[in-house]
């Protein structure tokens, strides 16, 4: 019997630390049983590397977005061209967009600015979102909740994923009463996140996702090393399986579930 395939939901393969590897990472990741990955854009630039790279490989798929971090710019033209950029048929979500107060790099109303205009493309597209929220507080589910009320019927099931979810579990309850799913990352599996395991732990079994957010958050039993890759993925499906009690199997089919709900993505031998 051959084990249930996996999802790596976020990864950046266009960056440049995959750039002498990168068709040995997708053939290592399909060996692995993570026969699909996500590849989420942050930039003009990157989205368009991504629909590149999901015309080039059957198994990626890629979203179109402008990170909060990469927002100092944005305008109507930059709108325009992610929407230009999602009309590929490849393009499974708008994304990733959101807020970002760590690093500081783009007053808050610029963020913010371009993550409505983005989420507003996104219902106007009917495409799900990938959210990315670091250090925000509430405004990020402030701002989504808002949003979710006048989706279209196609959406209401399926707004979004907040990526390599690091909140609390009151920001976890809401995001999924809110119809959101859940990413979790390398970090799951670090020694010291007891608090994020307790929340993968208790997460609705139709709201969780799996993610690598390669090349970064590389999970044990590789943690330290660079490129973190798809394939690596599993560890993370692993470790929460056995958080909640169940075999790998089944939870990876749960979560591939997921993500071709939450992605519209085709079915494949081994899904289930």
């Amino acid at each position: 019997m051959t084990q249930a395939t996996l999802v790596d939901t976020h990864c950046h393969l266009n960056l440049h630390a995959y750039d002498d590897i990168r068709p040995a990472v997708i053939h290592e990741a399909e060996a692995a049983g993570v026969t699909r990955i996500i590849n989420p854009g942050i930039d003009l630039p990157s989205t368009r590397e991504a629909v590149e790279l999901a015309d080039k490989y059957p198994g990626v798929y890629a979203a179109a977005g402008v990170h909060p971090n990469s927002t100092a710019n944005f305008g109507s033209a930059a709108l325009e061209t992610v929407r230009l950029l999602a009309d590929h048929p490849k393009v499974v979500a708008i994304g990733e967009i959101g807020l970002d107060y760590y690093w500081d790099k783009v007053p808050k109303e610029k963020q913010r600015h371009a993550f409505e205009q983005q989420l507003a493309l996104a219902a106007d597209l009917e495409l799900p979102v990938i959210i990315h929220s670091r250090e925000t507080g509430d405004d990020v589910l402030d701002i989504l909740v808002a949003w979710v009320k006048n989706l279209p019927d196609s959406l209401r099931d399926r707004p979004g994923v907040l990526h390599s979810f690091s909140g609390t579990q009151e920001q976890a309850d809401r995001a999924v009463e809110t119809g959101f799913y859940l990413g979790f990352t390398g970090p799951v599996t670090f020694k010291k996140a007891e608090e994020l395991r307790r929340i993968a732990a208790r997460v609705r079994p139709d709201r969780i996702l799996v993610e690598t957010d390669g090349p970064f958050l590389t999970p044990e039993p590789y943690r330290g090393h660079r490129p973190n890759k798809p394939a690596y993925v599993r560890h993370i499906a692993e470790r929460i399986a056995a958080l909640r009690d169940l075999p790998p199997d089944e939870f990876a089919a749960q979560t591939t579930a997921n993500a071709a709900r939450l992605f519209n993505l085709p079915a494949l031998a081994g899904d289930t």
